[in-house]
């Protein structure tokens, strides 16, 4: 029951005192138009991995981005090279659900989600919850972060 309450209590006391420390918290007040703008380019990169259209996701990721998969986690390089040469094919994204919230320069996007790929081989479909963590620099913004925490029960 502690475990519980403290698992509510806590974020409340973490927003609470990052808007006290004067850092910036997750911020209703972004305009929904650059919200929807990062939700459409999330969306768009899905698109980008299934043709790998690697013209477009070099300068997507961040120099220093980290993907984690179901047990691997890699670089930018390990990432696109997966999808250059295609160990993983990412066929096709359902989104069910997506999010936007915005700190300051960092952007995180959240979805639900129904990915078909092909992996060694085999076409498996999977739900996944997709956490994508983004940073403004020289006016655009670059994928970070990504990781995949597969749905149970889905």
């Amino acid at each position: 029951m502690n475990r519980l309450i403290a698992s509510l209590v806590m974020p409340i006391m973490l927003t609470a005192c990052a808007q006290q420390a004067g850092t910036p918290a997750f911020t209703a007040s972004v305009p929904s138009d650059e919200r929807k703008a990062l939700i459409d380019l999330s969306r768009q990169k899905w698109v980008w991995m299934a043709e790998r259209r690697m013209e477009q996701l070099e300068p997507l990721f961040h120099t220093s981005a980290r993907f984690v998969h179901m047990g691997a986690t890699m670089n930018r390089a390990a990432e696109l090279d997966v999808i250059r040469t295609g160990k993983i094919e990412y066929r096709r994204a359902d989104i069910s659900e997506t999010s936007a919230e915005m700190i300051g320069d960092t952007a995180i996007v959240y979805s639900k989600l129904r990915l078909l790929a092909v992996v060694g081989g085999n076409e498996v479909t999977n739900p996944f919850s997709v956490t994508e963590t983004y940073v403004r620099g020289n006016g655009r913004w670059q994928l970070a972060a990504m990781s995949f925490t597969r749905l149970l029960g889905e």
